[in-house]
């Protein structure tokens, strides 16, 4: 046999034994399908077979089962009380928290979106959903889209909620919003967004159809019409399970509020002032927040999570039934964790995990072989795009800093991260390593740039051991044998500040102060 031979059967070898690792044996040359799918104010414990509580989630419990799950996956931060602005930001653009342009509600031209990467490769780049950043990178991230939500008009309301028919020249006014509703027949219709149409949430299931019910079937009618022979991104972008947890009855009934059991977190009131104790978040419910009132809220959270299961559900049997499954991976993310009573606290402003930064990260389809296995490794939401990159062979925009899984999903590694850093606002940072975290709080009162020197605050420590306390309820701070620990991680949380670049005096809006001017 030729020398020549010998080398064209050795390449093939190598192209399929790298295929099969991730289910290409059948499409070597064919470039994967990739969904993602966004949920909105979903923790990771948030999904029932990846904290064991009572949330039913059958269908993500399958994502899981039939690929990836990432257990240690983080929001950064936040520079705004609403905290999925820079975590979509984040998300998209693969840059961190102190690299986005302000709070990460505009991505500027130079920062290529993940769906324009994908653009640039020949897919057809759709998007469902919502949208948190500004118009002009919406209109060049997407080559069509579909019912979109989050533009210039906000009903606080899932059965009554504003949409927008996605259109590039488009500047996505109110005037141009319209709702779905059912008439006399009960047919679904559009209706025009009035200024009579107030803030709710004041919608039922007899209304309109849930924006969970709508993502999903226009999903779906995408994932059925798509070409064959062009590949397709598509952007699931979910509005659930944020507030108002608003669910179809059926789903309501699955959860007595007298069945619940609360996490090992849940207290009546946040033991000290944190710096967001007045936001729009924490106004969802009175103060204590009782146990009858948290368990309320935990039952109408699992309700809406259950019915956004279902939704994914026909969304992964569209893909299914099209025939698209075989070479298509499927990622699912949330954009923040959320308290729910953890902490006495209701909403996300803040660094505790569940209450705010932990969560859940699957790449899961026929695509990845990998079938249920579980990564400790340590990373945040803006690795998640060049993780996917990695995976469906994509040259990596030059604009992003994330860092890709792909090595440790390939056991070339353990980890791409030794620690993670978190911020929210000027009022509290968070650094975590090995088996433990820190958090420190400032709250100064008055404004430093217009009032001149601070005025005299608070500051408060938590040290955690969050391998051996995963609800963070146990601060060890104040005792003698943790004493050098939390010398030590002070010095390094201070370190890694100074890496980020979180070290910038600024006068803007979004910080009337900042932390480490009142920390030192």
């Amino acid at each position: 046999m030729s020398t020549f031979l010998l080398k064209i059967i050795f390449a093939f070898c190598l192209v399929f034994s790298i295929g099969k690792a991730f289910g290409q044996e059948n499409n070597v040359n064919k470039k994967p399908n990739v969904l993602l799918i966004y949920t909105d104010d979903h923790r990771f414990s948030g999904i029932h077979t990846l904290a064991g509580l009572q949330v039913q989630t059958p269908n993500i419990d399958q994502l899981a089962k039939d690929g990836i799950t990432f257990t240690k996956t983080y929001l950064m931060g936040s520079f705004s009380g609403a905290t999925c602005i820079p975590s979509r930001a984040m998300l998209l653009t693969g840059k961190n928290l102190f690299t986005l342009d302000g709070v990460g509600r505009n991505i500027p031209k130079n920062d290529t979106t993940i769906a324009e990467a994908f653009q640039k490769e020949g897919y057809d780049t759709h998007i469902v959903g919502k949208w948190h950043q500004d118009n002009a990178s919406l209109n060049r991230s997407f080559n069509s889209g579909d019912k979109i939500m989050g533009r210039s008009a906000y009903l606080t309301d899932h059965f009554r909620m504003p949409f927008w028919d996605f259109n590039k020249n488009s500047n996505y006014t109110r005037k141009e919003a319209y709702l779905l509703v059912y008439d006399k027949k009960g047919k679904r219709i559009k209706r025009s967004l009035t200024k009579e149409d107030k803030k709710g949430p004041i919608g039922t299931e007899r209304i309109g159809p849930h924006t969970s019910e709508v993502f999903a079937e226009h999903a779906s009618n995408y994932i059925k019409k798509s070409k064959k022979e062009k590949p397709f991104f598509m952007y699931l972008a979910f509005h659930a399970p944020h507030d108002p947890r608003q669910a179809p009855q059926e789903y309501l009934d699955k959860y007595n509020t007298k069945n619940i059991k609360l996490p090992p977190s849940y207290l009546p009131q946040h033991p000290f002032d944190n710096g967001a104790m007045t936001v729009r978040d924490e106004a969802l419910a009175p103060w204590p927040r009782t146990n009858e009132i948290a368990k309320k809220h935990l039952a109408e959270y699992y309700a809406i999570i259950t019915h956004l299961d279902a939704q994914i559900g026909k969304v992964i049997q569209a893909l299914k039934d099209s025939g698209a499954y075989k070479n298509t991976i499927i990622v699912l993310a949330g954009d923040s964790g959320l308290a729910v009573g953890n902490h006495g606290l209701i909403g996300k402003q803040n660094v505790y995990d569940e209450d705010g930064l932990h969560v859940p990260f699957i790449i899961s389809g026929n695509y990845i072989k990998q079938k249920g296995r579980k990564i400790d490794a340590l990373s945040y939401i803006q690795d998640i795009f060049p993780t996917i990159c990695d995976l469906a062979n994509l040259k990596k925009p030059k604009s992003m800093n994330g860092k890709s899984l792909k090595p440790v999903i390939d056991y070339k590694t353990e980890q791409i991260r030794q620690s993670t850093y978190h911020a929210y606002k000027q009022f509290q940072r968070a650094y975590r390593k090995g088996d433990f975290k820190l958090i420190e709080y400032v709250k100064a009162n008055g404004n430093h740039w217009k009032n001149g020197p601070f005025i005299a605050g608070a500051r408060v420590t938590q040290l955690f051991n969050i391998k051996d306390d995963f609800w963070e309820t146990t601060d060890l701070s104040f005792l003698p044998q943790y004493k050098e620990k939390v010398a030590l991680m002070r010095k390094e949380m201070k370190a890694k500040a100074d890496e980020l670049g979180d070290v910038k005096v600024t006068s803007s809006k979004e910080r009337e102060y900042h932390f480490w001017d009142y920390y030192n």
